[in-house]
């Protein structure tokens, strides 16, 4: 048709997504595979490192499927990934974002520095969030299926967390909690369990994740938070030293996340160099 122009090659690779043709972005596939990071591959790509299907291909999100072949610097990579899991034991200062306007640092910077190489090649997502002055368990993967599932409401993936409050904790106090209390914006949460751990701090396990859910609740009922830990993520606990991290095991995957990890294709192994 006259005048009519191709859609952009990021809206391609959207669309074949979500169709279930099996497609991917290139730049993604290479850092989930563990070829390089996420940046680092978008810089190889528009720097003319990349070919796929024997083509040069400078567009960071330009489509994949199962069976493209991909060469970096002339030499062929593989796609294949396995699911990866790490448990990392956030400190306190750093932001759970990409880059922090303070200066004091992220989580993906905090975790970088304690990486050993074979893992430095991989795109890691951080699953969920923290906050800033919040301590504790911080999953992240390799895998986005993974984020989803840990993340999403309908999985009821529970998350224990210990409040150091400002207040003198009782059972009456952390009664509503356990029925659902209504936030400051009207919305009422899902019932949690919620206990004394001391005269001032309160266990509370959710099973959702919304922002600054665990101090506004406190709020509600007269506890302020003052320090927040986050001890575990369904049946997985927090079992790290401060600002170390470990890979989980399938098993631990499956069995303490309920998440299925993919295995590795048969073609190409693992994935990376």
């Amino acid at each position: 048709m006259r005048g009519s122009k191709k859609p952009p090659r990021w809206l391609e690779a959207a669309r074949l997504r979500t169709s279930g043709e099996g497609a991917d972005w290139l730049s993604r596939a290479l850092s989930r595979a563990g070829v390089m990071p996420l940046k680092d591959a978008e810089e190889a790509i528009r720097a003319g490192r990349v070919r796929l299907d024997s083509r040069e291909q400078k567009e960071p999100m330009a489509p994949i499927h199962p069976h493209s072949r991909v060469s970096l610097d002339g030499r062929e990579v593989s796609l294949a990934f396995r699911t990866r899991v790490l448990a990392f034991h956030k400190p306190a200062g750093v932001v759970t974002h990409g880059s922090d306007p303070q200066g004091i640092g992220t989580v993906f910077e905090a975790l970088a520095a304690v990486l050993p190489r074979e893992l430095e090649r991989f795109g890691w997502h951080a699953v969920g969030r923290l906050d800033r002055d919040t301590t504790g368990l911080l999953l992240f993967t390799n895998d986005e299926k993974f984020v989803a599932h840990a993340t999403a409401p309908a999985t009821h993936l529970p998350k224990r967390y210990v409040a150091k409050v400002g207040a003198k904790v009782n059972d009456a106090k952390l009664a509503p909690l356990r029925r659902g209390v209504k936030l400051d914006d009207g919305e009422l949460t899902r019932p949690a369990k919620a206990r004394p751990r001391g005269e001032d701090a309160v266990e509370l396990v959710l099973t959702e994740g919304r922002f600054h859910q665990v101090k506004r609740m406190l709020n509600v009922v007269g506890l302020p938070t003052l320090a927040l830990h986050r001890e575990a993520v369904g049946l997985l606990e927090l079992d790290v030293p401060l600002g170390g991290f470990r890979e989980l095991t399938d098993d631990e995957v499956k069995t303490k996340l309920h998440f299925e990890p993919r295995a590795p294709s048969p073609r190409g192994g693992e994935g990376g160099q």
